[in-house]
C-alpha cells in the first residue's frame, strides 16, 4: 500500500470487520503513517484478543460489536475520519443456505454503517465489495450487489453531503481467510492430492496488498458514489493448482470434486453497461453512479449508442496466466515463501 502518510496523520481510523485478512493488514500500514488511532469493529472477541496481542500496538482499539446493531456502529464511529467498511458474510454456499443473514449482514448492516457515517461526519467512508456482485447468481453475489446499490443511493440522495461514500470492487484475494491456497499448501503438506471445483473455472488473482491500493486509491480519488476497480489478470484454477504442485516439487494430483453451490464459471469484475461510462485510470477503473434523477420522460428517445462497443471485464476474457506466470505470482506472497522456506524448498520456479 502506498500510503499517504500526511492523508492519515492524527487521523482516527475505523475498519469494520477489521479482524480479517483485509483489516489486519491495513490496520498494521495505517500505524506506520502517523495515524492517531485505528478502530476495530467486529463480533469476534477472540479474533481481536489475538490480534490486540500481534500488533500491540495502544493506538489500535477494538470495538466488540454488530454492524446488524446501528447503536454498536454509531459507539465505534464517534469523532472518526475515515472508514473501511470490510465487515460482511463473504462465503458463498452459507449464504445459499440462509440468504436472509446475508440481507441483515450485507445489506442492512451496511445501510447502518453509512448511515452512522453521516451522522458522525466521517470525511470518506470506502465499502468493500466482489466481482461475484457483478450479474450475481448467488446470494452473496446479490447481497453485495444491493450493497453497491446502498452506497450509492447515498450520494443520489445527498450530493451535497460532507461524508463522501464509495466502493471498490475487487476478485479472488490471494492468501486471504478461507482462499484456496492455503487450502492447497495444507493439503499437500497432509500428503492428499488437491481438490478442486472444475478446473476450467477462472478467477481473477490479486495480492491483499493490492487489494489495500485499491482502497487507498479509492480514498484519494473518490467522489460521490464512485466505484473503483483495480485491473486484474486471472487463471484457471487447475492452473493455479498445479502451479502450488510445482512450487512445492510434489506428486500430489488434481482430484475434480464438482462445482459447490451457485459458482459460477467465470466473473466480471465489470459490467459492458458500467465500462461505457467508466473513467479509464491507468491501472484503475472509476465507475461513477448514474446520477440522472426520477423525472424522466414516459418514453426514452435517447439512449447510450456507446454501450454496444463495450465487452465485459471477465475472468475468461482478459489475459490468463499461464502455469509459469501463476507460479511467479504465487512467490510474490510472504506466506508462500514462508511456507517454501520451512520445507527447505527454493524461492523459484522448478518448471
Amino acid at each position: 500500500m502506498e500510503t499517504n502518510s500526511a492523508s492519515y496523520h492524527g487521523k482516527r481510523v475505523l475498519i469494520t470487520g477489521g479482524t480479517g485478512s483485509f483489516g489486519h493488514t491495513v490496520a498494521e500500514k495505517l500505524l506506520t503513517t502517523g495515524v492517531e488511532q485505528v478502530r476495530i469493529l467486529s463480533r469476534d472477541e477472540a479474533k481481536q484478543d489475538l490480534m490486540r496481542h500481534e500488533i500491540a500496538d495502544p493506538r489500535l482499539r477494538f470495538y466488540v460489536g454488530d454492524i446488524r446493531d446501528y447503536l454498536s456502529v454509531e459507539r465505534a464511529i464517534r469523532d472518526v475520519d475515515y472508514v473501511f467498511h470490510a465487515a460482511a458474510l463473504k462465503q458463498v454456499p452459507s449464504c445459499e443456505f440462509f440468504p436472509l443473514e446475508a440481507v441483515k449482514t450485507n445489506v442492512l448492516g451496511s445501510e447502518n454503517v453509512v448511515r452512522a457515517a453521516d451522522n458522525a461526519g466521517v470525511a470518506s467512508l470506502v465499502c468493500l465489495s466482489t466481482d461475484k456482485a457483478v450479474y450475481p447468481v448467488n446470494a452473496m453475489g446479490i447481497s453485495k450487489a444491493m450493497m453497491e446499490k446502498v452506497a450509492q443511493s447515498y450520494g443520489l440522495n445527498n450530493p451535497n453531503a460532507a461524508t463522501t461514500v464509495s466502493c471498490v470492487r475487487y476478485g479472488n484475494v490471494m492468501y486471504s481467510r478461507g482462499s484456496v491456497i492455503p487450502l492447497f499448501i495444507r493439503q499437500l503438506k497432509a500428503g492428499k492430492n488437491l481438490t478442486v471445483t472444475n478446473p476450467e473455472m477462472t478467477r481473477f488473482m490479486m495480492s491483499l496488498a493490492s487489494s489495500v491500493d485499491l482502497v487507498e486509491f479509492a480514498f484519494q480519488h473518490a467522489e460521490q458514489g464512485d466505484l473503483f476497480i483495480r485491473k486484474a489478470q486471472s487463471c484457471t484454477v487447475g492452473d493455479l493448482a498445479q502451479a502450488v504442485i510445482n512450487l512445492f516439487q510434489s506428486k500430489a494430483s488434481v482430484e475434480v470434486i464438482g462445482t459447490r453451490h451457485a459458482e459460477k464459471l467465470s466473473e466480471a469484475l465489470a459490467s459492458r453497461e458500467e465500462l461505457a461510462r467508466a473513467q479509464d485510470m491507468g491501472d484503475y477503473f472509476r465507475i461513477q453512479a448514474d446520477k440522472r434523477d426520477l423525472n424522466y420522460s414516459a418514453y426514452f428517445d435517447e439512449g447510450n449508442v456507446a454501450q454496444a462497443q463495450y465487452s465485459d471485464y471477465d475472468s475468461h476474457t482478459v489475459d490468463r496466466l499461464t502455469v509459469t506466470g501463476v507460479e511467479d505470482l504465487l512467490l510474490t506472497l510472504p506466506e508462500v515463501r514462508a511456507e517454501l522456506a520451512a520445507a527447505g524448498l527454493p524461492f523459484e520456479r522448478t518448471s
